[in-house]
């Protein structure tokens, strides 16, 4: 079969249409992780109409823990990624190893936030922008946020890679106080070394798992000596020399990663940037939280216009009057 890509090996798994929508599902396998059994699904969305012509500019969709695809759009074509799609976007959406149509590798127990950020980030872009022409914008939410500024902080991909990036609900300094407490913290990773995974539905956190691996490595970054990053390097530190379009989200209501946590690593960024609060106080209908500022009607209403525009912009610097605008749109539709 003939690859889909000339950097590495690249399968079209499906290519379908989903009402107005086109979906083409690709699976790479590039070979270039320490265990060689990573394959990665990577989901094209577009136009169904279009027909592959006239795709506007690429934009990258990566999910959080427990996550896969269907959080950026359901199989009824619903979605943030669905309505940057009709929008004239060319979406990506990468499912991390394990997750989704991403089969689970070999070493799978293993696999680490560095891991997604040194090997697998740099592979995805490579392949987007190699089939759009173009530098992709990428959108994270929550671990996928933090994946793309360690991949950005650590220098596993350049700033001028990138379009832009926008964080939503992501952050490292908020930590629960036991996690600090050292023999507490010892015992979790003790605990933690006999399981293969965490399970998402178990503990109703979402439909995927997560590996092991990833839970061992938060607790070290929530420690008592708060490394993030090997050898004594944080990767943090790294982000001061990022300057690129910056756009991070926090929900004025999320608990799981509160604003203060995640404006803390806007701070990080060097450059000019955007922090955006979604809460009543900044003129939305609610105070959102940490899943409802990208999945709800109000989220629809609110949030998604305010991507759209970011998007849009040549600068990538959002309209002040734009929350007002959504929120008079989203009032006007709760009359109805």
């Amino acid at each position: 079969m003939q690859s889909s890509s000339r950097l590495f090996p690249v399968a079209l798994l499906r290519a379908e249409r989903c009402g107005d929508l086109s979906e083409d599902v690709y699976r790479i396998k590039a070979g270039n992780s320490p265990d060689f059994t990573v394959e990665l699904a990577i989901t094209r969305l577009g136009l169904a109409d279009n027909n592959g012509a006239g795709r506007g500019a690429p934009v990258v969709l990566l999910h959080g823990s427990f996550s896969n695809r269907r959080f950026w759009y359901s199989p009824k074509g619903i979605g943030l990624g669905a309505t940057l799609a009709r929008a004239g976007f060319d979406v990506w959406i990468p499912e991390m190893r394990g997750h989704g149509l991403s089969p689970r590798n070999q070493q799978y127990r293993h696999n680490t936030v560095a891991d997604y950020a040194r090997y697998d980030l740099p592979v995805i872009n490579a392949f987007v922008t190699e089939l759009s022409g173009q530098r992709p914008c990428w959108l994270g939410h929550s671990l996928g946020g933090i994946t793309l500024a360690m991949a950005l902080g650590a220098r596993y991909l350049a700033a001028d890679e990138f379009a832009g990036v926008a964080l939503f609900g992501s952050q490292v300094s908020r930590t629960a106080w036991p996690l600090r407490v050292a023999p507490l913290n010892w015992a979790a990773r003790l605990v933690l070394r006999g399981f293969e995974h965490l399970s998402g539905p178990r503990f109703k956190r979402g439909p995927e798992d997560e590996p092991a691996g990833i839970g061992l490595e938060l607790l070290r970054w929530h420690g008592l000596r708060r490394r993030l990053g090997r050898g004594g390097a944080d990767w943090r530190d790294g982000l001061a020399e990022v300057k690129l379009p910056l756009l991070v989200v926090a929900g004025a209501g999320d608990r799981q990663d509160p604003p203060w946590a995640c404006e803390q690593l806007f701070l990080r960024f060097g450059g000019d940037g955007q922090f955006l609060m979604l809460g009543q106080a900044q003129g939305f209908s609610q105070d959102f939280g940490h899943v409802d500022m990208l999945v709800s009607k109000a989220a629809q209403a609110q949030v998604w216009p305010q991507v759209v525009r970011w998007l849009s912009a040549p600068a990538r610097v959002l309209p002040q009057a734009s929350v007002a605008e959504g929120l008079a749109a989203f009032e006007g539709q709760a009359k109805l």
